[in-house]
């Protein structure tokens, strides 16, 4: 029997064992009736033509016979197809590529109908107060339909709806609040489905490779779950898995999400948002293979090997393949668990200044960024020697800085802190940003509102009227933002994405505040950009000269946050930073 016609069995043998199936079956039969009987008139027409004179003769023993060949021929493939699109589909309805579609599409003509017919139906005066809770209102009820297309549509979906969810300070907080549920609540699969992905990827049972196997996930993400497990050897392990229907949507999601986003464009002219589906595209295939996460957890290892409060779970690549990753399972809570941390004894400012640490030196030393630091990905541990471990997880996306773009972005947040205008807007110039929007580009990369950068973020402290000054002010901009993720240089889309979760995170443990936040950065900053200099530099006297007056900067950083340190009665515990 060929392989065609085993399927076809299996996909009869389905249906017999499934009525609902049936049922919808004959229903997509149904909706393409009207279409072959369309055809079929057009069919018997070009007969005609063949006739002269009236009346026509009937039509010959030939046209009748392809006529009904035709007929039972489309019915026939009709059906055959939607089978064969539900085998691939490991037999979920919700993964034909034609619900998907006709999901998207139906949301994207909702949404857009309710922006017409709720907020764009008239002339606002958009410094009303009616305007904003109008508009409010509308974004909220948009958001909500968003939410339920991605929890439908799953995989793909789920993704991108997570990085809406991590962008708080460049898009509207009704969407970011509503999509944020999708970092911790994102659908899971049934264990038979997990099963069913280890054994095709790695040709045996999971019960020949697992002692235990833990049927509640320990977390469900995106494209993928993890379940804790016992290895035979007694090793406890974090296994991750595929979501199976992923892979083969793919391509058919961004695609769709592609179309949607250019029809919102040319319906809605400040609707700009092309670089997210962009992105998508481009980290969606690494993401898919965990044999290159594997790869990125061993780098990034390496890198961070003598930072000893910092766990990274070792690979077991003899169980591990594009679709099944088994790593070291470590103990943890997560990084925004204030009850977590107050039983075991964990100071949230000691975390944040040491996540600060952590991405201050990916970010302008190393130029290799862990790109997804939401909630789930990060946990905190009281080690035996009392001292707190930050657990990172999830190195299916990272961010490879080239030099030139570490330089510039350390010189601009340089200018910030220095509050020099002429310096943000020369390197927001080299990063993309022309012209005034400089000023919006420094509100995006601080998530402060341009009145405090003005007065010296290191020095004044964050507040409720300044988050609320930086969301009202925000919606305002909404034009301005999207035209700078547009043109802004495309490294600089996850870091934007990190440092909003960094300081979501931060937000949420209530360390926002701390006067030290710009300490570890500033420094990185500084030796980041002297590095550039001197190896750009040929002179032996200019590189010397560069180096003494690096050191001379740095001096001036640690005296300037440990008299803060004093002068706030707390030089001890500002002390313990510098050794962070």
């Amino acid at each position: 029997m060929s392989t065609k016609s085993k399927i076809f069995s299996k996909v009869l043998q389905k249906v017999a064992e499934n009525p609902e199936l049936a049922t919808k079956l004959l229903e997509t039969t149904s909706e393409a009736l009207p279409k072959i009987l369309k055809a079929q008139q057009r069919l018997s027409s070009l007969s005609n033509l063949q006739q002269v004179a009236p009346p026509p003769k009937p039509p010959s023993n030939f046209f009748k016979k392809v006529r009904r060949v035709f007929r039972y021929g489309l019915i026939g493939s009709t059906i055959v197809g939607t089978g064969l699109s539900l085998h691939n589909a490991n037999y979920d309805w919700s993964g034909i590529g034609i619900v998907r579609f006709t999901r998207s599409a139906t949301a994207l003509v909702e949404i857009a109908s309710l922006y017409q017919r709720e907020l764009y139906f008239k002339s606002w005066d958009k410094s009303s107060k009616e305007y904003r809770e109008q508009r409010s209102v509308v974004h909220q009820k948009a958001a909500n339909r968003l939410l339920e297309l991605c929890c439908l549509n799953r995989g793909v979906y789920v993704k991108v709806g997570q990085h809406i969810g991590a962008l708080e300070y460049l898009l509207p907080i009704e969407y970011v609040n509503t999509m944020k549920i999708l970092h911790s609540q994102a659908p899971a699969n049934s264990l038979e489905d997990i099963y069913q992905v280890i054994r095709q990827d790695l040709k045996r049972d999971p019960s020949e490779l697992f002692l235990t196997f833990d049927p509640e996930p320990l977390g469900a993400a995106s494209l993928a779950q993890v379940h804790r497990a016992t290895l035979k050897n007694g090793a406890d392990v974090a296994v991750k898995v595929q979501h199976h229907y992923v892979r083969g949507n793919a391509k058919v999601d961004t695609a769709t999400m592609e179309y949607c986003v250019r029809i919102m464009e040319w319906l809605f002219p400040e609707f700009k948002f092309k670089w997210l589906v962009d992105e998508s595209k481009k980290n969606l295939p690494i993401e898919l293979d965990f044999l290159h996460e594997g790869k990125n957890i061993e780098k990034v290892r390496r890198q961070f090997q003598d930072v000893k409060w910092l766990k990274i779970p070792k690979v077991f690549w003899e169980l591990s393949t594009d679709r099944v990753l088994v790593m070291e399972y470590l103990e943890g809570g997560q990084v925004t668990d204030l009850n977590y941390m107050k039983k075991n004894n964990i100071d949230p400012f000691e975390v944040s200044n040491k996540l600060g640490a952590l991405y201050a030196n990916m970010i302008f030393l190393n130029g290799y960024v862990h790109s997804d630091p939401h909630p789930g990905n990060i946990l905190v541990h009281k080690n035996k020697k009392g001292g707190t471990d930050i657990v990172l997880l999830d190195h299916g996306l990272y961010a490879d800085l080239s030099n030139r773009f570490r330089y510039e972005y350390a010189k601009l947040w340089l200018s910030i802190l220095r509050v020099d205008r002429k310096a943000m807007r020369a390197h927001a110039y080299n990063l993309g940003i022309k012209g005034d929007l400089y000023g919006v580009f420094a509100c995006m990369v601080t998530g402060r509102p341009w009145e405090s950068i003005m007065q010296g973020i290191a020095k004044k402290r964050p507040d409720a009227y300044e988050k609320e000054l930086l969301l009202t002010g925000g919606a305002l901009v909404i034009p301005d933002i999207a035209e700078i993720l547009e043109k802004v240089d495309r490294q600089m889309l996850l870091v934007l994405k990190t440092n909003d979760l960094i300081r979501g995170i931060e937000s949420t443990i209530q360390t926002q505040d701390r006067m030290t936040a710009f300490w570890v950065m500033s420094k990185c900053c500084v030796k980041s950009a002297a590095r550039e200099e001197i190896e750009r530099s040929a002179n032996y006297w200019k590189k010397f000269s560069l180096a003494i007056r690096a050191s001379w900067s740095l001096f001036k950083i640690n005296f300037f946050y440990l008299y803060l340190g004093f002068k706030q009665g707390c030089l001890l515990a500002t002390m313990k930073q510098l050794v962070i």
